[in-house]
């Protein structure tokens, strides 16, 4: 087995283009690819996963605190494959405040002792790029950058200046290049890519960029590059909830679950079965059912009209059943969701209308203390979460959670947040069911309780 990161200098810079692009072209010529995402983002493990066929993880220091079980999920999609490609996020530095390894690329590229492929954007520079690369490639010594790819050339001649330039001023080899024109343009929505399920020619534009990479990028001389391992892996055993069933919502509208979420659930023994707001008319029978996040307001007039679905699942919060919504479905459980000067009636669990802002809200990493106890901890109890929203809440239903925003170690924003009724469980925080190791265990066993 082998592993590449594919980083970048700055966000911006084309590293995901680069990735869907080698993903795809490895694919093609036969290799078993198993991709993974640093950070929280939901979208690009969507089409890592769109392109390849296997489901694509993320790789989060901070929702998943603890080296050794960060380190296990890697480990145990790995050995199945021939190679890995984990797509960085931002900067290859860039993470939690100013410490190079906090949340970062090059932090997990570290942990998981794996080489990475910087791309940069070669784009109205030549010789410049040389002092960029051999920059990066110094600042961190433990770090491993095997070469580099450039991105945006402007042709074969302006390609080989900026390649002569590098290999003249450092040891890192070129690999090749993507012409400005041949990248992939896929259409953005709140500082991330739109779902590949919303792009029809997803698929046709990353073909675009693999045949170009296919061209231009010596695709054999980086595979060489890359050290051969053999992962030793084994697997943990659980306690067993085979009696439970979690119904997870799952169309257009909700999709953004972390993978080893619900194959976490799978191992604990638990019946996972799917349903659709949109489209559904009856809610299955569950123990427990799971809204994940999405984009509700791209789809609440749909939502809206589906009054069966909604009527059904406030009825099941009236008889107590155990309810666990992240973000978007936060915002589906409200009185009401406004959106274009509309407002579209929801299920009306929760007492409060969301709005869509121009910006983002909260955005980032942050801390949930329980006030009280609820569906995911008791009181005293510190989850882990990322925020990523542009609609706020507004309710007087009275918050469960104290959260707070650090960085490098100083509390730099407070706010509460979360809300519980009944059995109901709410709030904008995407959690991680592997950030310690009782955290599903002590939900599954309140759900099991009740039976």
């Amino acid at each position: 087995m082998k592993k590449v990161m594919i980083a970048a200098a700055s966000s911006g810079s084309g590293k995901t283009t680069i990735t869907l692009g080698l993903m795809k072209l490895l694919q093609e010529q036969g290799y078993r690819v198993q991709p993974y995402k640093v950070g929280p983002d939901y979208v690009d493990t969507e089409y890592h996963t769109r392109i390849t066929g296997t489901p694509s993880r993320n790789l989060d220091m901070f929702l998943i605190n603890d080296q050794d079980r960060l380190r296990y999920l890697f480990e145990k999609e790995a050995g199945k494959a021939d190679i890995c490609v984990i797509e960085g996020v931002m900067g290859l530095f860039d993470g939690l405040g100013s410490d190079k390894d906090c949340c970062s690329s090059s932090g997990v590229a570290k942990l998981l002792d794996c080489p990475v492929i910087l791309v940069v954007n070669g784009q109205s520079a030549s010789t410049s790029m040389a002092a960029l690369v051999k920059g990066f490639a110094e600042f961190d010594p433990d770090l491993k950058i095997c070469g580099v790819i450039i991105n945006k050339v402007a042709s074969e001649t302006h390609y080989q200046l900026i390649k002569a330039a590098i290999e003249r001023y450092t040891i890192v080899p070129v690999f090749g290049y993507l012409k400005r024109n041949q990248g992939v343009e896929l259409p953005s929505r709140q500082l991330g890519l739109i779902p590949d399920r919303e792009i029809a020619d997803v698929l046709t534009r990353i073909d675009q960029a693999a045949y170009a990479l296919k061209e231009t990028v010596n695709l054999s001389g980086m595979l060489a590059s890359l050290p051969d391992e053999t992962i030793k892996f084994t697997a943990k055993s659980y306690p067993q909830y085979k009696d439970l069933t979690v119904a997870y919502a799952l169309d257009e509208a909700f999709h953004f679950y972390y993978q080893d979420n619900l194959e976490l659930l799978a191992d604990y023994g638990v019946k996972l079965i799917s349903f659709s707001p949109l489209n559904d008319q009856e809610l299955p029978a569950a123990d427990l059912y799971y809204f994940g996040g999405g984009y509700p307001e791209e789809f609440a007039e749909g939502l809206a009209k589906n009054t069966a679905m909604r009527s059904a699942i406030k009825a099941k919060h009236k008889q107590g059943a155990y309810i666990l919504a992240e973000c978007g479905g936060l915002m589906y459980l409200g009185t009401a969701l406004r959106y274009q000067e509309q407002e579209y009636p929801m299920v009306g669990i929760f007492a409060g209308i969301s709005e869509m802002t121009d910006r983002l809200r909260r955005f980032g990493y942050c801390y949930g203390e329980m006030t009280e106890d609820n569906l995911i901890g008791k009181k005293g109890t510190v989850v882990t979460g990322h925020e990523f929203h542009h609609s706020q809440f507004a309710s007087a239903e009275p918050t469960v959670m104290k959260m707070n925003k650090q960085r490098d170690g100083e509390v730099v924003k407070t706010w509460q947040g979360g809300y519980q009724k009944k059995n109901t469980f709410a709030s904008y925080l995407h959690l991680h069911f592997y950030q310690r190791e009782e955290f599903l265990t002590d939900l599954l066993e309140q759900v099991r309780a009740s039976l």
